[in-house]
């Protein structure tokens, strides 16, 4: 596998559990407000973490970590994911899978054969603003929305996030995204922070008001939604 990188304890990431993060190279959509370009590009390959590395971590962390989160990038485009999971699981380790949405049979997949436990799904924009605020293609769109689709199934624990960075989102946005994903379980709006390294410079972030406005926009289609991390 494509190993990026390793945060090694993390309380955020997987909710109510002690987990670790791994990061998978390359990533088919191109966020202008990405903050893991250098992984999203895949560009230097002699950086790779050594697998057997990673799992020999896992060992000697079994009785302090629950829980794996698999990021990228897109996990989920290396047709190897699967087997990397298995080797996760059979340490005895909950997974989170990170992903954009785009490999709704890998994901379907993953959930059906009890591989993961929590799946957490970009909602870049509503699917008018998809191609701007992705950078990805109308049939890339259709795999999104088959996966959300999937999830809103509840076949396995999950939630909906959306990173807000401006000029690419507005408040009307939220609308859409609410009538999209509407019912659904858990759904957070996040503000963009600016990084070095973020393609876009001219991105900035929202004010807190206008995220208010946009969770009580989406409130109207998902009562339980909420901000993260403002």
């Amino acid at each position: 596998m494509k190993i990026k990188g390793l945060s090694k304890l993390t309380l955020l990431d997987y909710p109510g559990k002690v987990a670790c993060i791994v990061f998978l190279g390359g990533c088919d959509f191109r966020c202008p407000y990405c903050h893991n370009m250098d992984i999203v590009l895949d560009s230097e390959p002699e950086d790779y973490i050594d697998e057997e590395y990673f799992f020999d971590y896992l060992k000697k962390r079994k009785n302090m970590l629950e829980g794996v989160c698999v990021t990228g990038g897109e996990p989920l485009m290396d047709a190897r994911v699967k087997d990397f999971i298995i080797k996760i699981k059979s340490l005895g380790y909950l997974v989170k899978l990170d992903t954009n949405g785009s490999y709704p049979e890998r994901l379907k997949e993953l959930v059906q054969e009890g591989l993961v436990d929590y799946v957490a799904l970009d909602i870049k924009n509503s699917p008018e603003k998809y191609a701007r605020t992705a950078k990805c293609t109308a049939p890339q769109l259709e795999k999104v929305e088959e996966s959300v689709r999937f999830l809103l199934e509840d076949r396995v624990d999950y939630e909906f996030r959306t990173t807000v960075a401006k000029p690419l989102h507005t408040v009307s946005d939220f609308d859409d995204i609410g009538k999209w994903i509407k019912g659904a379980k858990r759904y957070f709006i996040q503000s963009f922070v600016y990084r070095e390294g973020v393609p876009d410079r001219a991105l900035t972030a929202p004010s807190r008001e206008e995220l208010e406005r946009m969770l009580q926009t989406v409130r109207g289609y998902l009562p339980s939604a909420e901000l993260r991390g403002v």
